[in-house]
């Protein structure tokens, strides 16, 4: 079966804790894949909160694009800290396997956020790898600008900006 590997990795201006909590709030998943990916829930509404767990969405691309549904199926790997990881076991409609791990970890005065996924897609895999490729290098564009912006801040309730 074909299948692709991503890694992209990228520091952050700020602590790893404060990554973190971002991570696990699901208004900082639509506002770093704005606009190139909007999910949109089926049935049960996404937690505020990510925890372990699966949740149906609806994916729209640029101009509202219908990309067909996708199952988000939360886990948390146990690793050693400092480091942290969320993972996302999906699949869907145009993907048979979206295996996302979000790593975050200590990186001299900030963090290293790593973005590293499985795709299996059959004959379309390499081109969902490329959009892939493309997607987290814009994520982690999102990331870096709301951090830089200096406004989200863990002690003013962590949120990401509107």
């Amino acid at each position: 079966m074909s299948h692709r590997s991503i890694a992209r990795s990228t520091h952050l201006p700020a602590a790893p804790e404060d990554v973190w909590e971002f991570a696990m709030q699901t208004a900082t998943l639509h506002h770093v894949a704005a606009p190139l990916l909007r999910f949109e829930p089926e049935g049960r509404p996404l937690p505020r909160r990510w925890r372990a767990g699966a949740w149906r969405v609806r994916l729209r691309g640029p101009l509202g694009l219908p990309l067909g549904w996708q199952e988000i199926r939360v886990s948390f790997p146990d690793v050693p800290p400092p480091l942290r990881q969320l993972r996302d076991e999906g699949h869907g409609a145009l993907v048979r396997r979206w295996d996302h791990v979000i790593e975050i970890a200590p990186d001299g005065d900030g963090t290293r956020y790593t973005d590293t996924v499985e795709i299996e897609a059959g004959a379309l895999t390499p081109l969902i790898a490329l959009a892939a490729r493309g997607f987290y290098a814009h994520r982690q564009r999102r990331w870096r600008r709301m951090l830089n912006s200096g406004r989200p801040r863990r002690d003013r309730g962590a949120r990401p900006p509107a």
